[in-house]
């Protein structure tokens, strides 16, 4: 049985032994893929005040002794106020009522919808055939860090090793956590631990094929999906001081520690081994 101080030590160790080439990479799994999580802040803006342009003249009268006059003239403007809006409601209402302005409105709702599916497609197809597979790649350096100071170039492992079967793979595992997100989001949530290992999976052995790659996610995956959303929370604290550091303390630490101790996390499900070596910051290596 695993512990998360367990994983979290050799992470650790690992990441620090190999400490820029860690950071790059976690780096691009973020940007590229969405690996991780950022911080951002809003500006707000300030609004000005100008005065009434009758302002003036307004001054001249001394309002505490017309109340009554006052209180009817607010009375007579607010209806004067509502009853043009409702007019102006009303001609809008039969401006819009017209066929032409009809069709208009039908058209740019068409041309919209189909601007989005193109962006949509273009989108999907540049995640599956390019985004994936660095995902994978960076996935395979994660691995590797855990043993030796990997290498950066390992981020192009998908592209060189079964392409077509892991970018088909990951394809699948992101249609069927989209479909499972529509049932009211939680079944998605439950898939998405449950397909969590496919990359990991495909990163250590990409001649793995997707009916396999799905069978043994579910497989590692049983049981402990819960204690894997766990792990997941202990990491809050450091997402929240992320937050305050503008996101730079997630790119330097956070990030790459996440990173490495989810490739821990596989290869202790994999082959179930908990501990093993780790990497100093001068590259020495140590077990735990």
């Amino acid at each position: 049985m695993w512990k998360r101080s367990e994983l979290k030590r050799r992470a650790k160790g690992s990441f620090k032994g190999n400490y820029w080439k860690t950071v790059l990479v976690s780096l691009l799994l973020t940007l590229l893929v969405g690996g991780g999580s950022s911080a951002a802040s809003d500006a707000g803006s300030n609004v000005g005040s100008k005065s009434s342009p009758n302002s003036d003249v307004e001054s001249t009268y001394d309002y505490s002794d017309n109340d009554a006059d006052s209180y009817d003239f607010l009375e007579e403007d607010s209806d004067a106020e509502e009853k043009e809006l409702e007019n102006d409601f009303n001609e809008l209402r039969q401006q819009l009522g017209k066929p032409g302005v009809i069709a208009a409105v039908a058209m740019g709702v068409l041309i919209f919808l189909i601007v989005f599916l193109i962006v949509f497609a273009l989108c999907a197809v540049l995640s599956a055939f390019v985004l994936n597979p660095i995902g994978v790649g960076c996935r395979r350096f994660f691995l590797r860090n855990l043993h030796e100071p990997a290498q950066v170039g390992n981020i192009g492992y998908a592209f060189d090793n079964n392409y077509k079967n892991i970018a088909k793979t990951m394809f699948f595992r992101d249609m069927y956590t989209f479909f499972w997100t529509l049932l009211f989001i939680i079944p998605g949530i439950v898939k998405a631990y449950e397909y969590r290992m496919i990359p990991y999976l495909l990163a250590d052995n990409p001649q793995m094929t997707k009916e396999q790659a799905f069978a043994e996610s579910k497989r590692m995956m049983k049981g402990q999906k819960w204690r894997t959303f766990v792990l997941d929370l202990s990491f809050l604290g450091w997402y929240i001081l992320t937050g305050f550091t503008f996101g730079i303390l997630g790119i330097f630490y956070v990030l790459p520690y996440v990173n490495q101790t989810n490739a821990a996390l596989y290869e202790t499900l994999r082959y179930e081994v908990p501990q093993g070596p780790v990497y100093t910051n001068q590259g020495n290596q140590e077990y735990v």
